[in-house]
């Protein structure tokens, strides 16, 4: 308690700096995070050296700069959804048209959505911005921090803008009471499950363990999937775009959602590698039964 209430006026006041300011302060972390403490960056080389083997070494190091640059970036924009404005937070994370209206077509057809996406890109601020222009009450899957205090926090910076939580362990339950409303759920589906309940596939040119619970709540409720792209256009700005994947998922087969899905991120990843988490250990797991690999 007495951590959260010493850290909460230093990052209400990172998030009412001005956008100039804010990232002459993220240029100060990285030099901190990157050159002086070196975070996790055993982690990041050897995931985009097996990521990449075909790009130099020197190009491995260029795209490790510009993630941990882009990292930091990412930290204090967190911070910054405290405070931004309604006008602020669509000028800087902004939707395509033809996004916007895919969404306005789903909610007039009366079709609540699944929605998939990796972490890349902001997708703290994709989802405030999606709250402000898209018809559809958005739902967040989470994991509740175990500090209630900072927890709440989290919680305020997510819910400004109308957005909804909901923690992970109630996702299906709370799915089926909302199933009368028009709204849409989002999944980041990159994250590493136990690889014995896992669907693996060729992921980044490793062989991957993939959650597969995006795919069987999709098939049980019928929803269409719809997968989610924020793309970095300069610092401080992102476009959200949106693709329809799936229209029925009752008549998909086993692992077909989750292939294609996972395709599609990594084709993001490939066009913008440094606005991807690479600092997380995606890879600590290895296949431990016989499945068949997807290509």
């Amino acid at each position: 308690m007495f951590l959260y209430y010493l850290a909460l006026p230093w990052i209400y006041l990172v998030s009412l700096l001005p956008f100039p300011v804010l990232y002459l302060l993220s240029d100060g972390v990285y030099l901190l995070l990157y050159r002086i403490i070196g975070y996790r960056k055993k982690v990041v080389l050897e995931n985009l050296r097996r990521s990449f083997p075909e790009k130099s070494e020197a190009e491995i190091r260029k795209t490790a700069r510009e993630f941990y640059h882009y990292l930091c970036d990412l930290f204090l924009e967190t911070f910054k959804t405290l405070t931004i404005s309604r006008s602020s937070m669509v000028k800087h994370c902004s939707f395509h048209p033809d996004t916007v209206a895919l969404f306005q077509q789903l909610a007039a057809e009366e079709k609540s959505v699944v929605l998939v996406m990796g972490h890349k890109g902001n997708w703290e601020w994709a989802g405030n911005t999606f709250s402000i222009l898209c018809p559809q009450q958005l739902y967040v899957i989470y994991h509740p921090l175990a500090n209630p205090h900072f927890n709440g926090l989290i919680y305020r910076m997510r819910t400004r803008f109308g957005t909804k939580l909901i923690a992970m362990q109630d996702t299906f339950r709370d799915m089926v009471a909302n199933r009368k409303e028009i709204n849409a759920t989002a999944f980041i589906a990159d994250q590493t499950p136990p690889p014995q309940n896992a669907h693996w596939m060729n992921f980044l040119q490793q062989d991957t363990p993939v959650f597969k619970g995006t795919e069987k709540i999709a098939q049980k409720l019928n929803y269409p999937v719809v997968y989610v792209s924020v793309q970095r256009t300069k610092r401080g700005y992102y476009t959200v775009l949106a693709d329809l994947l799936v229209p029925t998922p009752a008549a998909t087969g086993d692992g077909e959602i989750t292939g294609l899905h996972t395709q599609k991120l990594e084709a993001d990843i490939i066009s913008q590698p440094a606005t991807w988490l690479w600092s997380h250990r995606r890879w600590k797991h290895t296949r431990t039964q016989s499945t068949v690999l997807i290509p």
